[in-house]
């Protein structure tokens, strides 16, 4: 059977890396190519591919909830990051969106096909570099949800990697398809839950808890 595969990374030279190789396999084929989240959500619906090969790192819509809002809409499709970060926060954070493996993109291209189909065969893959660290840390620390970002909704999330990104208040009601007041309601409950009082503290809180990529510029 063929595996049916989708791509989303936000770095073209990457996607096309992938579909070429991946598409030399006998029993792969790439059916689709995102360059954000919001992309790979849509296409996932659209296309039904058995494997969707999500990047951590993504504009507008990371890799975490860009995971968890694949599998809300199309619980069959299997999630594999592929990612250049091995932090802690954000491996746990793909597995617990859903996904069924996570893989370093310094990897070799065996290990990514091997990954893929490990995971469409309904298993779970870690890239050997974290596999003993994830497994030993789920057991000495808490749950993963006592993170200051569980307290906020999925939107909430969106709305504070959007801010954080740059985007005007005008830019977040149109990518997420919601009014200006909208936007500024999820601001001000942020703002409430997290005791922030600034977009600058907003900013260091959404790249230390991995929403967003950017460098810190503060």
């Amino acid at each position: 059977m063929t595996i049916r595969v989708l791509l989303a990374d936000d770095h073209r030279i990457m996607r096309e890396g992938l579909r070429s190789l991946l598409d030399q396999q006998d029993d792969m084929k790439v059916v689709g190519e995102a360059e954000d989240g919001r992309e790979a959500v849509r296409l996932a619906c659209k296309l039904a591919p058995s494997v969707a090969v999500v990047d951590v790192a993504m504009p507008d819509l990371n890799g975490i909830e860009t995971a968890r809002r694949i599998l809300a809409d199309s619980p069959h499709v299997k999630v594999l990051a592929l990612s250049m970060h091995m932090d802690r926060r954000l491996v746990l954070g793909m597995l617990d969106a859903g996904a069924s493996g996570y893989l370093l993109k310094d990897c070799a291209f065996d290990e990514l096909v091997t990954a893929i189909r490990a995971v469409a065969a309904g298993g779970v893959y870690l890239s050997p570099k974290i596999a003993g660290h994830v497994v030993n840390d789920r057991a000495r620390h808490a749950d993963p949800a006592a993170s200051p970002s569980s307290a906020l909704t999925a939107k909430e999330r969106e709305t504070v990697q959007l801010i954080a990104e740059g985007r005007s208040t005008k830019e977040i009601a149109a990518l997420m398809g919601v009014s200006i007041k909208t936007v500024e309601t999820h601001r001000q409950h942020v703002m409430t839950k997290l005791g922030y009082r600034s977009v600058a503290e907003l900013t260091k809180f959404a790249i230390r808890e991995g929403i967003t990529f950017i460098e810190d510029p503060i």
